[in-house]
């Protein structure tokens, strides 16, 4: 096996919110010290998964400085900063930075439909944040509607110094991650999948070094990247088997709800609201969560009992 800087189990932390809407900093808090239990081999907050469109900058400065002071380096940590605006994710990388942060995610930049950086645009981003200082993930997402084809991943990787992740979560992820790793070469130090781990076999088997998923059950998904990256499909292979039921519910059906009910149900979060226009967990579904979790025993349904 390649060995590369970056590996493991780096999930996305779920924002908590009291019932009536205001941030839930102390749940916040557990949160982290829940994920630090679970065994992640860092943590990434204000992602997609965290909910960062429905938060204020005011609210986003308040929890990338109560994040990074409450995990105080158990574990590395990751703050997304993706944003249209160059100058806006330059400070952001810079504020991360300076709180300590481990490196800094961002999606290229994109707003709304119609307005998506091109190649150019998008390489100058990307460079001027890599002159902050700190290590970059690429986050290649849908929801971002750029394409971000492999060449120019490969010429970003080579001449950007701190461009060194690329969590690949686009439709035929693993081809994508197969041709970027055989192009980019040695300049991929952490090529990693995504998307809750519904591709993370055939991820792997393309040669990823690692996973970003949510918050919800990254104790029975990390032996499954253990296991393939220490030479052993066979086991790996099993253990996905044994949790994709409940990856496939939370990837089709919840979304980053299903990590917000899960915490819920073992005591972690006392809310699993969500801000409008985002609708609550439909009470069916949550329950088809609940129920093909329990039988798994993870971490998280019981953490705070």
């Amino acid at each position: 096996m390649t060995h590369y800087t970056y590996s493991g189990i780096w999930p996305v932390a779920p924002t908590p919110f009291h019932p009536g809407g205001k941030v839930d900093l102390e749940g916040m808090k557990r949160v982290l010290d829940c994920m630090v239990d679970q065994g992640v081999d860092g943590i990434c907050i204000l992602a997609n998964f965290s909910e960062q469109f429905l938060i204020s900058d005011a609210e986003r400065a308040e929890l990338t400085r109560l994040s990074l002071e409450h995990v105080a380096g158990r574990v590395p940590v990751i703050v997304t900063i993706s944003h249209f605006a160059t100058d806006i994710a330059v400070a952001r990388a810079r504020e991360a930075k300076a709180l300590g942060a481990a490196m800094v995610m961002m999606m290229p930049p994109y707003h709304g439909a119609l307005l998506k950086g091109t190649p150019e645009q998008t390489f100058e981003q990307f460079r001027r944040v890599g002159e902050v200082g700190i290590p970059i993930m690429l986050q290649d997402a849908p929801l971002s509607g750029v394409e971000l084809p492999v060449p120019l991943l490969v010429k970003m990787a080579q001449e950007i110094e701190m461009l060194k992740l690329f969590k690949i979560e686009c439709p035929q992820a693993a081809a994508k991650l197969r041709a970027l790793i055989e192009q980019g070469g040695a300049a991929i130090e952490g090529p990693f999948d995504g998307e809750e781990a519904i591709t993370l076999m055939a991820d792997l088997d393309a040669g990823a070094s690692g996973t970003m998923t949510s918050a919800l059950i990254p104790d029975l998904i990390k032996p499954v990247v253990a296991a393939h990256l220490g030479g052993d499909r066979a086991a790996a292979l099993a253990q996905y088997a044994r949790v994709l039921p409940v990856v496939n519910h939370e990837n089709r059906q919840c979304g980053f709800r299903a990590a917000k009910a899960a915490m819920v149900e073992g005591g972690v979060i006392a809310s699993d609201f969500c801000r409008h226009p985002i609708p609550p967990l439909h009470p069916q579904t949550r329950d088809t969560l609940l129920e093909l979790m329990r039988p798994l025993d993870p971490i998280v349904l019981r953490w705070g009992k």
